[in-house]
């Protein structure tokens, strides 16, 4: 790449100028807490002709209620409540060593394969997309083999995390595979690299060939300085060192539910705000005279005798009519994201619901969890077969596993069992098998050892008839 090519390289891509704005309130409404109440003058709604020092108050007291935030962390725990299961074959064990610590420390911080796919995966249903970078020890000069190259560890290649915020121009070929990206590394998100009066940025653009780390000059014409060029660690595959966990629209939690929250943030905070008002009288005074004297909360309305005040509002109680609507928007948010079965135990437990619908409600959610799984599993298998072939490894890897969830009640499973296994199947098999999956179900986190020796001794019970 030439200089005007990596100029043209770190200019913003047309869709990371539309959804800027959006995925920095994706951030706050699932990070909550400190940081909303923090924005809170941006997100809640001044009313018409509203007084500024009335609305700075209604910011001052604003709550947030973070179901999104409960909602995604609830898939990503669920997700990977059991880990992806990864099998090494390979008959050399000096190769297999290697695999088996990077699935314990995969980002040289001591994070294990889960752990930081668990992460990507939290930032993929926030932002609709997740980047994994897989990086090698930089080399500072030529070896003569393999084995010197293990001995300085730089054949030893890592994961690093890339936030979608910070990927501000992207390429991608007819067949959809990632040709460039350009990375922020330093400076302001919302800026041209070519603004005036700010400070310095700093970019890494990957091609499929090559990386280039640039900054602008800190002379006055601002221009675009080369500080660094190189293969990067995928040029031998002629492809990007990164690797994408991109959700569809349909998947992508966020996006689906954002607004439905922002509308239930201010709706509540008006509610809250209006109760606490009514719980402070406010004097009315009749009379022609002028009246100058300060009473109730330090205000008060002044009426000739002959006139009149009040307020409209529609048919009935609105704050009835409004805490209806605040459970309504409740469960839309979760009917939204696919768990309408969590949404019916507490927003709406007045409500009789058959086993028939709850069980349809838990099988959404599982095929859900499923294509989740499918994703990541996906991303996980390309990046490792990268590594393989990056490393020049003789050996294979699996990947299975996150398609088995704890999501419906364990009671309705447990009777669903029973009249099956009182249909009278003559069929050992199928008795060991029930009892295996329903102990399995009851005890998930217990370790493999342990399981082995239950399933051991359930079977030996069956085989001597005493199995109830």
């Amino acid at each position: 790449m030439n200089l005007t090519q990596i100029t043209d390289a770190i200019q913003p891509h047309p869709d990371y100028r539309a959804w800027l704005a959006s995925l920095e309130m994706y951030r706050d409404l699932y990070s909550g807490g400190a940081q909303m109440k923090s924005k809170a003058s941006s997100y809640l709604y001044r009313r018409h002709r509203e007084p500024a020092e009335v609305f700075q108050e209604r910011v001052s007291r604003a709550f947030y209620e973070n179901y999104m935030g409960s909602i995604i962390d609830w898939y990503a725990s669920t997700l990977f409540r059991r880990e992806p299961i990864l099998t090494v074959e390979d008959t050399n064990r000096r190769s297999s060593k290697f695999y088996f610590e990077f699935f314990e420390d995969c980002d040289r911080n001591g994070s294990n394969i889960t752990d930081f796919l668990r992460k990507r995966f939290i930032d993929a249903l926030i932002f609709g997309k997740s980047y994994i970078a897989l990086e090698f020890p930089k080399r500072e000069a030529s070896f003569s083999s393999r084995l010197e190259e293990e001995e300085l560890g730089v054949d030893r290649g890592y994961l690093t995390a890339i936030h979608p915020t910070d990927v501000v121009n992207w390429e991608h070929s007819h067949e959809g595979k990632l040709t460039l990206l350009a990375v922020r590394l330093q400076g302001p998100k919302s800026s041209s690299p070519f603004d005036l009066n700010k400070e310095a940025s700093r970019f890494l653009i990957y091609t499929e060939t090559e990386y280039f780390i640039v900054e602008e000059d800190p002379s006055g014409d601002k221009a675009i300085r080369l500080v660094e060029k190189g293969l990067h660690s995928c040029s031998s595959e002629l492809r990007l060192p990164v690797f994408e966990i991109a959700l569809s629209d349909g998947l992508w939690l966020m996006n689906k539910a954002a607004h439905l929250q922002l509308e239930h943030y201010n709706k509540s905070n008006s509610l809250s705000w209006s109760l606490g008002m009514a719980l402070y009288a406010t004097p009315v005074v009749y009379s022609k005279k002028d009246w100058s004297a300060i009473l109730g909360e330090s205000y008060y309305i002044h009426l000739d005798p002959e006139d009149k005040f009040g307020w409209t509002e529609p048919e009935g109680n609105v704050y009835r009519i409004a805490m209806e609507n605040l459970a309504r928007l409740q469960e839309e948010i979760y009917r939204t994201c696919y768990l309408m079965g969590q949404s019916r135990s507490w927003l709406s437990g007045s409500a009789q619901v058959s086993g028939n619908s709850k069980r349809a409600d838990y099988q959404i959610t599982q095929e859900v969890l499923r294509a989740y799984g499918d994703t990541v599993k996906d991303t996980l298998k390309r990046l490792l077969q990268t590594l393989i072939r990056v490393r020049k490894d003789d050996l294979r890897i699996s990947v299975s596993g996150l398609d088995e969830f704890e999501v419906g009640e364990f009671n309705e499973e447990l009777d669903e069992a029973q009249k099956l296994l009182n249909l009278g199947i003559d069929s050992k098999t199928f008795r060991k098998q029930a009892f295996k999956k329903l102990a399995f179900k009851f005890l998930a986190d217990i370790n493999e050892t342990t399981k082995e020796s239950i399933a051991a001794e359930i079977e030996e019970q069956i085989d001597k008839g005493d199995a109830k």
